[in-house]
């Protein structure tokens, strides 16, 4: 597996879409993504080149082809929330372990983050043992407005700080 990120391309608005028309893969997400177009796929991708609080960027196999999406959201006050998807061919193949690597690195050394946070729905079994797996653990405290806002929508709170 070779796997890279790099910023979002109009060419993979239909493999966005896959992974969003897949019941099993956003049955625990927050965001209504059944009811999204190809249109909303080329929108984001168009409109993520120009946010400043967010970085998206796909995960790429060697071929250059898009297997998810990994995004630092609500970069505010040295805080932001992470958030990945990748589409069934890509689980269990490393995509994700080194997707997540590559983006806290990214937040830590360029953007100035302290502290990545993100949440999980309780029922979602498959994505709390993966974290678990990576070396994440739940966090009970709540540290600001926006992990609790995450926190009152979802009961885990999975985090990573900078080492001092």
């Amino acid at each position: 597996m070779k796997a890279k990120l790099r910023k979002l391309e109009k060419r993979d608005a239909n493999y966005m879409l896959e992974w969003m028309q897949d019941d099993d893969l956003i049955k625990y997400l927050k965001k209504d993504f059944k009811n999204m177009s190809i249109d909303d796929c080329e929108r984001f991708i168009q409109n993520a080149k120009d946010m400043k609080a967010e970085i998206h960027r796909a995960i790429v196999d060697e071929n250059n082809i898009y297997m998810g999406t990994v995004s630092l959201k609500h970069i505010k006050n040295g805080c932001a929330e992470f958030a990945i998807v990748v589409r069934k061919e890509a689980m269990g193949t490393g995509f994700s372990q080194y997707a997540i690597k590559q983006i806290i690195q990214e937040g830590f050394e360029k953007e100035d983050i302290k502290k990545i946070y993100w949440c999980v729905d309780p029922k979602n079994e498959r994505a709390r043992r993966f974290y678990k797996k990576c070396g994440y653990h739940e966090q009970a405290k709540i540290y600001d407005d926006a992990i609790l806002k995450c926190v009152n929508e979802y009961y885990g709170l999975l985090w990573m700080q900078r080492s001092s």
